[in-house]
């Protein structure tokens, strides 16, 4: 959850906004930022995706156990 922001933001930094697009050292701290910040987003969805489907699927087999028994 830690790793891929902070991998992304000096990542895109260095080899994409510096190194590909030729951006001040500047701007590249600022687009970096938006992108480790829109990972950020997108780990904490997934997790929260990946937690609701846990819970529902032990909530589906606690009805079911009840059910049949």
């Amino acid at each position: 959850m830690i790793t891929v922001p902070i991998g992304l933001y000096f990542t895109t930094k260095s080899y994409v906004f510096e190194g590909a697009f030729g951006m001040s050292n500047r701007d590249s701290y600022f687009y970096a930022a938006i992108v480790a910040v829109v990972a950020v987003h997108v780990v904490l969805a997934l997790f929260v995706y990946v937690a609701w489907n846990e819970g529902s699927r032990q909530w589906r087999d606690h009805i079911v156990h009840n059910e049949s028994s």
